[in-house]
């Protein structure tokens, strides 16, 4: 069935969870077999088996272990379990945003290039309906691109360094299975982080229909705060970017576990779904799409 075809019968659907789970599958779709997304998701992947390689190498030289290494990346040759760590720190200030804005940003503007957005004119499926599905689909793929670092930085770490009990930030040693059990809260926690760069995504989407420009103008967006949140002198600022609690989640990997800062991360990204999304469907439900 072509995407024309699923609008079509997803709008003659009432406005049931099973229209919205036709919409949602469609979006699902549309995202995931785009080439565009594989490249990116390929490169994701790659960026872990990058980093560890470095690592190794860098570790069996003679001059290997430099003192100078971050915490995450000096655990990660004593234990490969901490390459997820290492490479979910690297990627999520610029290749899991960079990544998600594309995709976000291409949501809506890229199917309005393509006219895909005029058959909502025939068979009404819902654009708030619509604008749900999508935003959900992109939560998908912050899960999606996120596990794509994590599960192979797992791989590639167990491949080049030993495994066993961790020695967490804090100094305390936990087991195996209870370092797992964290790996996978914080690749839950980076994931969800993300939704607020989806819905900034969406909303910039429904401004223009050129995907080229809402991609674009997307990672724009997300360069210029990363840069905004370095500078100490905007500390009255700083606490409310999207970016600014991102790396929060290494306060997970203490001894207990401090979740201050990840809360005010969660809390942030729900502020920033709240506003921008309200804002894409006020855009979205008054959008002329006929043109």
């Amino acid at each position: 069935m072509s995407q024309a075809e699923t609008v079509l019968v997803a709008g003659r659907r009432p406005q049931t969870t099973s229209g919205f789970l036709a919409l949602f599958r469609n979006e699902l779709h549309l995202t995931f077999r785009r080439m565009r997304t594989k490249v990116l998701l390929a490169i994701l992947a790659a960026l872990p088996i990058l980093i560890g390689v470095i690592v190794k190498l860098n570790t069996d030289s003679p001059r290997g272990g430099g003192g100078g290494a971050p915490s995450f990346i000096a655990q990660t040759t004593q234990n490969g379990l901490f390459l997820v760590f290492t490479a979910l720190a690297v990627a999520l200030p610029v290749f899991l945003p960079m990544t998600v804005g594309v995709v976000a940003g291409d949501s809506v503007a890229g199917e309005a290039a393509t006219g895909t957005l005029r058959y909502l004119l025939v068979a009404p499926a819902g654009r708030t309906r619509l604008l749900a599905a999508k935003f959900t689909a992109g939560l998908v793929f912050c899960l999606a691109a996120t596990a794509a670092v994590a599960v192979t930085a797992l791989a590639t770490g167990a491949t080049l360094f030993p495994l066993g009990e961790v020695t967490l930030i804090s100094g305390d040693t936990i087991g195996f299975t209870d370092a797992l059990l964290r790996a996978v809260l914080v690749a839950g926690v980076v994931a969800v982080s993300l939704a607020g760069l989806v819905a900034i995504g969406l909303f910039v989407s429904t401004l223009t229909g050129s995907g080229i420009a809402a991609m674009a103008a997307t990672v724009g967006l997300v360069i210029t705060v990363q840069i905004l949140d370095a500078f100490p002198q905007l500390d009255a600022v700083r606490p409310f970017l999207f970016t600014h609690y991102w790396m929060s989640f290494s306060d997970l990997l203490r001894e207990p576990m401090y979740w201050d800062g990840v809360w005010k991360d969660l809390g942030l990204q729900a502020a920033y779904v709240a506003v921008f999304g309200s804002a894409a469907w006020a855009r979205f439900s008054s959008r002329d799409i006929s043109a």
